[in-house]
């Protein structure tokens, strides 16, 4: 009774984002124990714990970085708990426990949407809860239509109605939630002549890595009367996330080819080079899946790969990395420094200084984890910086792709890795929040001194 109270009482004094880091080490915890139950696992299996709990941080921060091979280690019914942690990440702890809270009708408090502000990465708590009723249901209608056409599709591949729509079930929930993780055991390498399962993987990926609240504008905007869309004005968010989308999309499955035109692409058709540079250039937005080897390509096509990775997808969507927009805000403040200009302008709009501010420093903070990580490992392990900047990028853009060296990896590095998968789901500014104090200072200032800077 009294431990009751104590942790209550400590529990109370919690600021949101310490609640919300408790709230997924919790859910690593759990899901960790499901997935350590035999009948998660196939005959014969046992797998060490290190190695559960890798895919238990990976599928929660919906990465699909594994030790293992999940379709050799686990069970259907171990498919089925990877799947709902892959969903739980992807949403979110606080969204899934709104719902529900909703479910059963508990009424929503000025503490528990400060919760989901938090968890989401809003900045005030008009329609939180509205917010995470549309994205609940703009995912169960999405997941829905891809269960049912990748299902039906794959009964040409496979013997059974039952393992057919296993595949269509589990490859739907991986590609929204930029999960990463496959039950083929090659990922889409078996389908990597079939463009139609490409066409529709693509749209899943772009679907869960574009932002949430982009989805919930698009869909409100195409469900409007067609008189009441001429006065819809979409929000400097979504303008800025799909234009940078977009770019980054093209960007990068232009350079993959040149990268690669003279060694991996050098013997393909024009078609298998348009579908095999844009599946990868969407994948690094934090998909995970490949239709190829991509240890075949170049070093150079490696580190580009990385960079990409590093972005990651958009903010208050299933991805991580430093996100679309503080990559967009951080290159347009550079060339308007460049050219003499002190404010940020986009759309017509200017940018709050504040939010400037956090993009610098996710994009620092970003730097400094990524560079401290691959100078440790590669202090630790025989492989050459370029393999293993590849695999600390993607797990720090909860990507999930991989050279192959995850699983000959120390646990030491595991666990760094465990640590940057975990750092890229949550978000930097959320993880340098939890260090906040909650005193605050005087209202003074110091006498401010010129530093000579460059």
């Amino acid at each position: 009774m009294d431990f009751t109270k104590s942790f209550n009482r400590w529990f109370n004094h919690l600021s949101p984002v310490r609640m919300i880091l408790f709230f997924y080490m919790l859910a690593v915890i759990v899901s960790t124990l499901l997935l350590s139950m035999p009948i998660a696992h196939k005959d014969g299996i046992n797998l060490p714990l290190i190695d559960v709990l890798f895919v238990a941080v990976s599928a929660l921060s919906v990465t699909g970085l594994t030790p293992i091979t999940i379709v050799d280690s686990f069970s259907v019914v171990g498919f089925i708990i990877i799947a709902a942690i892959l969903q739980l990440g992807a949403v979110g702890v606080m969204a899934i426990g709104t719902f529900i809270w909703i479910l059963i009708g508990k009424k929503i408090g000025l503490k528990e949407r400060r919760l989901i502000m938090t968890d989401q990465n809003m900045t005030n708590f008009e329609g939180m809860v509205r917010l995470i009723k549309q994205i609940i249901i703009v995912l169960v209608i999405i997941e829905f239509v891809g269960f049912i056409t990748l299902g039906t599709y794959f009964l040409q591949y496979y013997p059974t109605v039952k393992e057919a729509y296993l595949h269509g079930f589990f490859g739907t929930i991986s590609a929204i939630t930029n999960g990463g993780f496959d039950i083929t055991g090659e990922s889409l390498m078996p389908f990597r002549n079939d463009y139609f399962v490409q066409f529709i993987n693509i749209l899943l990926i772009i679907f869960g890595a574009i932002g949430f609240p982009v989805l919930i504008e698009v869909k409100n905007f195409l469900f409007s009367k067609y008189d009441k869309r001429r006065t819809i004005r979409f929000s400097l968010f979504t303008k800025v996330t799909t234009s940078t989308f977009l770019i980054l999309i093209v960007i990068g499955s232009i350079f993959i080819y040149l990268f690669d035109s003279k060694n991996f692409f050098a013997d393909k058709s024009w078609h298998e080079i348009l579908f095999y540079s844009l599946f990868q250039s969407v994948t690094t937005r934090s998909g995970g899946l490949s239709t190829m080897d991509v240890s075949l390509l170049t070093e150079q096509n490696h580190l580009f790969m990385s960079f990409l990775m590093f972005i990651g997808a958009s903010p208050s969507s299933a991805g991580g990395g430093i996100r679309t927009t503080t990559f967009a805000l951080v290159v347009i403040f550079i060339i308007t420094y460049a050219r003499g200009g002190h404010s940020i302008r986009i759309f017509r709009r200017e940018v709050y200084e504040e939010d400037l501010l956090k993009a610098v420093t996710v994009m620092l903070m970003a730097i400094l984890t990524v560079f401290a990580s691959v100078l440790i490992i590669s202090s630790i392990e025989p492989y050459t910086i370029t393999q293993i900047l590849f695999e600390v990028t993607s797990a720090f853009g909860t990507v999930g792709l991989s050279l192959g060296i995850t699983s000959e990896l120390t646990t030491v590095s595991k666990v760094i890795l465990m640590f940057l998968m975990f750092i890229g789901r949550v978000g930097i500014i959320t993880f340098l929040f939890m260090f906040k104090k909650t005193k605050r200072s005087g209202n003074y200032h110091y006498p401010k001194e010129r530093i000579i800077i460059g």
